[in-house]
């Protein structure tokens, strides 16, 4: 029998690290312990289930990229409930036991709803997470005039603009002074703001919820901590995630705000592995550590996992604290390394028009890139993502960096 591969969770980090351990072992097992009814699927691509441009079949990753593999044994609907790795098993909800020779946690994270809100158990109360949400939110928002969105970040944004193309009222109500407060400083997302407000989002910043009001139907209303109650059918929460460690609490393998990775991928106790939303792993731009939640960043880690698993020695190169590349209404923007520049010592070129926002940021010494943001045009923004990641020195092209002129050739010299 060949090495039996187990891997917890049927995401991103899971699914990339099962297809390329079968690239690299046609003989071993490969058991994929998934907690969702659905086949496992693109992520990112749910905000379409809402408004309908795509089929829950459509986004199945089975088939797709690199996840083209045979002979990949994908359970779904399996709660794994504990882990001893000591005997190397997997016991899950049913109390079925799995044996593995190597084991991948790579369980993801789930949404954060936090208790200063009341009535958030109520029907209508949604935090766009899986497929499943997606759907019963398309189902809800049939019989729905209006939508109150929780927090100002990427998913929650993407859900709204699902909405407002159902012809449905969607208010955005934020704590921060301003919308994607992760990934940019308030005065710089003014060109993001313009677009939310044109594609007809109202946006309420410097407030929060505190109550869920219900009826017979579920959500009748929301009150906020100003004293306003916004009447509406539906409520979306998007206050951040925290990681799935649950099932290892108190064993030997070592949680640190999520499941510590070392630069191997490799868990603290031998033949484990972990990589993903749950995983602790290392920032090559401020050289701490850091939790990612992009799909982009989890796949790169599943594949290291994959190869490492596979008994082939792969360093992972880092993710980035916040790195995102996105759309929001018909804005492009990418945000890369530091960005939240206020009260801190660092050296910061800004330049700005009507149509494009650019703000590039070096450490104190103006001698590394760390960090930069791009609004409006976003090109050149993967040459800087090299600059910031690999450290590169940048005495002989800083002022193309500053002046958006840099090119390929200023590597080559």
């Amino acid at each position: 029998m060949g090495t039996q591969y187990v891997i917890v969770g049927g995401s991103a980090a899971g699914m990339a690290a099962a297809h390329t351990i079968r690239k690299k072992d046609s003989k071993g097992l490969i058991t994929v312990l998934s907690n969702e009814k659905s086949a496992p699927y693109f992520r990112p691509m749910i905000p379409y289930i809402i408004n309908g441009k795509k089929e829950v079949s459509q986004i199945r990753l089975s088939g797709n990229g690199i996840f083209t593999s045979k002979d990949i044994d994908v359970r779904t609907n399996v709660q794994v409930k504990s882990v001893d790795t000591a005997n190397k098993t997997v016991k899950t909800a049913s109390d079925e036991t799995l044996p593995y020779d190597k084991i991948l946690f790579a369980t993801g994270s789930r949404p954060y709803m936090p208790e200063t809100i009341t009535g958030l158990e109520a029907p209508g109360v949604f935090s766009l997470k899986t497929v499943d949400d997606a759907v019963a939110m398309a189902e809800r928002s049939r019989n729905t005039d209006h939508v109150v969105m929780l927090g100002g970040g990427i998913l929650n944004l993407k859900a709204a603009f699902a909405l407002l193309e159902k012809k449905i009222k969607v208010t955005l109500v934020v704590y921060s002074p301003e919308v994607l407060s992760q990934l940019m400083d308030p005065e710089d997302a003014f060109l993001v703001r313009k677009a939310l407000d044109n594609a007809g989002l109202t946006i309420m910043t410097g407030c929060s919820a505190t109550d869920v009001v219900t009826d017979v139907n579920g959500v009748c209303a929301v009150t906020l901590n100003n004293g306003k109650e916004l009447p509406c059918q539906m409520i979306c929460v998007g206050k951040g995630v925290i990681p799935n460690t649950d099932f290892i609490q108190g064993g030997d393998i070592k949680i640190d705000k999520g499941i510590f990775a070392d630069k191997y991928t490799a868990c603290s106790v031998k033949d484990t592995f972990t990589a993903g939303d749950v995983a602790v792993t290392y920032d090559p731009g401020s050289g701490g550590k850091t939790v990612t939640a992009l799909w982009t960043n989890a796949v790169e880690m599943g594949i290291c996992a994959g190869l490492n698993m596979a008994g082939i020695k792969t360093q992972y190169t880092g993710t980035f604290g916040i790195m995102n590349a996105t759309q929001v209404a018909d804005e492009p923007f990418v945000s890369m390394g530091v960005v939240h520049t206020k009260d801190k010592d660092v050296e910061t070129y800004i330049e700005t028009s009507g149509k494009t926002y650019r703000k590039i940021v070096f450490n104190k010494e103006g001698t590394r890139l760390i960090g930069a943001l791009f609004i409006g045009d976003i090109t050149k923004a993967g040459m800087y993502r090299y600059v910031i990641r690999e450290k590169k020195p940048i005495d002989k092209f800083k002022s193309h960096l500053i002046n958006h002129t840099l090119h390929y050739g200023h590597f080559m010299r």
